[in-house]
């Protein structure tokens, strides 16, 4: 089996085993005799988490690890999940981060925010690949998507995750029983996706007493999915990124002028996407990394590329989304936005770098 694959290599090597054409298969995964497929997805359940959750929560330790994974860059929702429900590389999706700048979109240009949207920007557009949900489907294939109701018709999932029948679900007996619908019969798919260990961690911090509870819950959807689903399911169990907690902060502002060529600041308090004004960026790249040293590591949006961060292919449209540079915080820092200085610094738990913690995600596996 492949080592270090991304969410985009597990989805295509999952539709390639129910026979969807198109799909590759670079996990090596084996065909499924009874046709059903189940992925639950939990967001910022990390592998970390796992660690120091094992103890507690035995079914973690009892499942099929095949240790695989690592997020993408950035190592956030919005990027992993699209790569997840394409089946393609950041730089093709196009769905390259937290927020983004929309091209040619005024003076100042706007920034989309992927999770909240703008429907000023149509999601079929903005992410035009078709998704492996809606070539699935166009093959035969039943396929779900069993999550939150506020979820169901919104932007991102418009964009990234289109395709599926939307299955709506607020509590976990409803997680199960509508996963159980959907697997129903052979040749089908289930996508199942709770946001309770991300929501946790951000709000309280990973390792918190709300993270614990989050992890209970996550735990207790995995017992009662592999008591309830149909017998031939197999079930594979993953996340989209890790988490840290944030020990220290910059926040950027007129105090230390990190910001006088950046016309637009983009990204996360991980990962930040410096929209430069023509002529400055290599003054802003030299300035930046006079003040941070090895706290950031800088590439300018060529560089990037040049080192495959957004992956082998990045199409000429999406290029436009990344920032001319991009600011990578290192260790436990994060870089903030003036505005938003009290809700970011109020988020004890963050994503979004390249650290291990961040970038390493689970890959579980029990076969009903």
């Amino acid at each position: 089996m492949a080592v270090m694959a991304l969410l985009s290599d597990l989805s295509q090597s999952v539709f390639s085993t129910l026979g969807v054409p198109g799909t590759n298969n670079p996990l090596g995964i084996s065909d499924n005799p009874g046709q059903r497929e189940c992925l639950l997805l939990i967001d910022g359940m990390g592998k970390n988490a796992l660690e120091l959750c094992k103890k507690e929560l035995s079914i973690f330790s009892e499942l099929s690890s095949l240790d695989l994974l690592t997020a993408t860059f950035p190592s956030t929702t919005s990027t992993s999940l699209t790569s997840l429900g394409t089946g393609a590389d950041v730089g093709v999706h196009g769905m390259v981060g937290y927020t983004m700048r929309v091209p040619h979109s005024g003076t100042p240009e706007r920034l989309l925010n992927a999770l909240k949207w703008d429907e000023r920007v149509d999601p079929y557009i903005w992410q035009s690949q078709q998704t492996l949900f809606e070539r699935a489907k166009a093959q035969g294939v039943k396929v779900s998507h069993v999550a939150a109701k506020r979820y169901e018709d919104t932007g991102f999932t418009r964009a990234a995750l289109r395709g599926a029948d939307y299955l709506g679900a607020n509590q976990v007996d409803d997680l199960i029983s509508n996963a159980v619908v959907a697997l129903r019969k052979p040749n089908s798919f289930a996508y199942v996706y709770i946001n309770d260990v991300d929501d946790a961690s951000h709000r309280e911090g990973f390792g918190s007493e709300r993270f614990y509870v989050a992890m209970r819950k996550a735990a207790e959807l995995i017992n009662k999915l592999i008591e309830n689903l149909p017998k031939g399911t197999r079930l594979w169990i993953t996340a989209d990124h890790g988490m840290i907690n944030r020990s220290d902060y910059c926040v950027l502002g007129k105090e230390n002028e990190l910001l006088k060529n950046v016309d637009l600041l983009g990204g996360e308090p991980r990962v930040r996407y410096l929209y430069i004004r023509e002529g400055a960026v290599a003054e802003t790249k030299s300035q930046w990394q006079e003040y941070f040293g090895d706290q950031v590591t800088l590439f300018t949006r060529e560089e990037a590329i040049r080192n495959g961060l957004f992956g082998a292919t990045f199409t000429e449209t999406n290029q436009q989304r990344v920032g001319d540079l991009i600011a990578i915080a290192n260790g436990e820092l994060i870089l903030v936005e003036k505005e938003r200085e009290e809700l970011q610094l109020a988020m004890v738990g963050h994503h979004g770098g390249i650290t291990k913690a961040e970038l390493d995600i689970p890959l579980l596996l029990h076969q009903l």
